[in-house]
């Protein structure tokens, strides 16, 4: 759970680092194999355990100093040289340690003491940053959830929607970008209809992933069932807390209509044929014209005779 924000320090950084615990107090084999761990301080001095707090929560408004202390934990039988630093956003760079390199010594948890300085001019909402720990050919990262007070606006939008045809199956591609002020957590909803219904619906769900101020994330969705002919408009509408809605379309054509309309435009034109000649031959010669009967092998005796002395 995180904790409650810590005071707002109106100078400058703590410079005493806290070297706590004799040595020999963690004798015992630590369960990650007995590698130096950092993480957010616990409160009296204990040590930290598995259900502190598993990041730092600050808040303040802008031009706040505010304060906290990173565990830097060595259960092993030599020291360490951490260098510490502030990363990798922005808003890492308004973080300063009480000192850049710190040295613990073996079996010995070390307090340090940093501070978080808010610009005066930064917008109000969440800036993501973390505080780094290097040391002994490891590096740890401990995420720094920082709120700056203000009105909070709630923003996102859906671009660059797209559908890609795979085989029998598709693909929806599309990107999600924070507009506003505030780390979302997005829903989305997929509705698909053509010429001939409904091809597609699929309720809201949360997606995994979050999405800081300002984050651009590119994203797919698998549509493993795409209609085989009928064309479709597909639409995406994503949601988020704080009213943050975004929606937007992409028209997906499986078969070219051109290629798709040769054979049944050639099956009609034969058809049209086939009953322009029928009709014709139903109704016998037209004014002028010969008809011609075709010879057969079968003649009567005064027709045969006629048509022997015609031919001698």
């Amino acid at each position: 759970m995180p904790s409650r924000t810590r005071s707002v320090v109106p100078g400058a950084v703590l410079a005493a680092v806290a070297l706590l615990s004799p040595s020999g107090a963690y004798a015992a084999p630590a369960p990650d194999g007995g590698r130096w761990t950092a993480a957010p301080a616990s409160g009296g001095g204990a040590r930290p355990s598995a259900q502190d707090r598993p990041y730092f929560y600050l808040e303040g408004a802008p031009g706040a100093v505010l304060e906290d202390r990173l565990a830097l934990t060595n259960p092993g039988g030599s020291a360490v040289t951490f260098r510490l630093h502030g990363g990798p956003s922005r808003s890492g760079g308004w973080i300063a340690t009480a000192g850049k390199e710190v040295r613990v010594p073996p079996r010995t948890r070390a307090d340090v003491p940093f501070t978080v300085t808010v610009p005066r001019d930064v917008a109000p909402g969440d800036h993501p940053a973390a505080l780094v720990a290097e040391g002994g050919g490891r590096t740890a990262a401990v995420p720094v959830h920082l709120r700056v007070t203000g009105p909070a606006l709630a923003a996102l939008s859906v671009e660059e929607v797209s559908v890609e045809r795979r085989g029998s199956a598709a693909v929806i591609r599309y990107v999600l970008v924070n507009r506003g002020n505030t780390t979302l957590t997005p829903r989305l909803a997929v509705d698909a209809d053509g010429l001939f219904g409904p091809a597609l619906h699929r309720a809201a769900r949360p997606l995994a992933v979050t999405l800081p101020p300002g984050r651009r994330v590119p994203l797919t969705e698998p549509w493993p069932d795409p209609p085989a002919l009928d064309p479709v408009d597909v639409r995406l509408t994503v949601t988020a807390a704080g009213g943050a809605r975004g929606t937007a379309e992409a028209a997906f054509t499986p078969v070219p209509w051109g290629a798709a309309a040769v054979p049944p435009a050639g099956l009609l034109a034969g058809a049209a044929l086939w009953r322009v000649r029928r009709r014709r031959r139903a109704a016998g010669p037209r004014p002028g014209e010969r008809r011609t009967e075709p010879e057969t092998g079968t003649h009567t005796a005064p027709e045969a005779a006629a048509r022997a002395g015609a031919r001698s």
